[in-house]
């Protein structure tokens, strides 16, 4: 009887421990088969948002969006599925839903600057700059070594007017001293404030930073133009010209002609405004054409000065370039009664130009109209005071006027 009930117990104890091992095993094997299938679940979401990011790459926003969609279907909590989301949404002007996108994905990452950056380029499209601003300086915050981010959120503080928080918020990153992009923001906002010598400064900064990016060698050539640096901006003109993508660009052109005729070289200057305007769509540009007149008066080509003015004066009619430049035009023939007529002509254009009424008054003198000469020269005084050449115009005249009187009394 015993051995019965031990026979009994052994096999109702085994049977236990061998249903409690196939519980186990099964929950085991249930868990592993979840774990795959999650597994396999990311493997497919990562799959259809890489088609989605190499068709956004590729331009095809469609099946970009239509790829980003079944990776998100698949599993909505990665956040670059969501920003690529709002990417391309960006990309083809939903701006409303790319905004959702992007917000859903800051939801689930706040500090993710890529998310904060795009945010920031919706809001500028959008027309709200402070918002924009906002974005573009958590971003910059979030990875304070992406100069994109920075040079952004300063752009923004320039838009809202405040140049001077833009450059102390430049001046202020760790990265400052040594980023092209920075310096390069820097040079644009001394530019802004007037200041083309600083500018000069960073953009040169910028250029020893990347000395293949034609973009800051631009900048700098404009900054060397105002700044008065022409000698130094004609070198930077005449490298950049060996790029054989500058050599057809019209403000290039200009720009070193401009820079040969106030370096004293105005035969070459002719030249590059005459080649320019042999071309058809150039043949309306009354800045060469105001260049040609100028450049054929300093070498006394009076028939090449006056078929250029007489052009500006056609495109430009109300302008007061024009007849000015027919006035030089005079003066080269030795006519100083018909530049008289032109530079009148010339004032009533622009009756508050001060050197309008000092050339008059060179003109007037010549004319030994002594009295009318130094009344124009008190205009261009009284017209512009911070001009000291014109205060001396007028004390060399009414001196040269009080010696003629003494001489003549006596």
């Amino acid at each position: 009887m015993r051995s019965k009930i031990l026979t009994g117990t052994i096999l109702t104890t085994t049977a236990m421990m061998l249903l409690s091992g196939c519980s186990g095993q099964g929950n085991y094997t249930r868990e592993g088969v979840g774990l795959a299938k999650q597994r396999m679940s990311f493997l497919k979401s990562a799959t259809e948002w890489e088609m989605g990011r190499q068709a956004f790459l590729a331009g095809d926003l469609d099946k970009a969006l239509e790829k980003v969609d079944t990776s998100i279907s698949i599993n909505n909590t990665v956040v670059k599925s969501h920003l690529l989301r709002g990417r391309i949404l960006i990309e083809m002007g939903e701006l409303g839903s790319a905004l959702k996108s992007l917000h859903t994905a800051e939801g689930y990452d706040p500090e993710f600057a890529d998310t904060q950056y795009y945010l920031g380029i919706v809001f500028e499209r959008l027309n709200r700059p402070e918002d924009a601003y906002l974005h573009f300086a958590a971003a910059s915050e979030f990875d304070d070594y992406n100069p994109a981010y920075a040079v952004a959120a300063s752009e923004m503080l320039i838009d809202l007017d405040r140049t001077k928080d833009a450059k102390a918020y430049l001046n202020g990153l760790p990265m400052a001293i040594n980023n092209a992009g920075i310096r390069q923001t820097l040079g644009h906002i001394a530019m802004i404030e007037r200041d083309p010598a600083s500018a000069v400064g960073y953009f040169k900064d910028a250029r020893l930073l990347a000395p293949d990016d034609t973009g800051i060698v631009e900048d700098l050539i404009h900054a060397q133009m105002l700044a008065g640096e022409y000698a130094q901006a004609e070198r930077n003109i005449s490298a950049l010209l060996k790029n054989k993508d500058f050599t057809e660009r019209e403000d290039i052109l200009l720009m070193h002609a401009k820079a040969l005729m106030e370096t004293g070289r105005p035969v070459d200057a002719r030249s590059i405004y005459q080649n320019l305007l042999s071309l058809d769509e150039s043949k309306s540009n009354t800045e060469a054409w105001a260049g040609l007149a100028n450049a054929s008066y300093m070498i006394k080509d009076a028939r090449t000065m006056r078929r250029a003015a007489s052009r500006v004066v056609s495109l430009e009619p109300m302008s007061p370039e024009g007849y000015t430049l027919w006035a030089l035009a005079h003066r080269l023939d030795e006519n100083d009664l018909k530049a008289l007529d032109s530079i009148n002509n010339a004032i009533e254009r622009a009756p508050n130009d001060a050197s309008m009424y000092a050339f008059r008054a060179v003109i007037l003198r010549d004319l030994d109209r002594d009295g009318d000469a130094i009344a124009s020269a008190a205009k261009a005084a009284s017209l512009d005071p911070s001009n000291a050449s014109y205060q001396r115009m007028l004390d060399q005249f009414n001196a040269d006027r009080f010696a003629s009187v003494e001489t003549t009394t006596e």
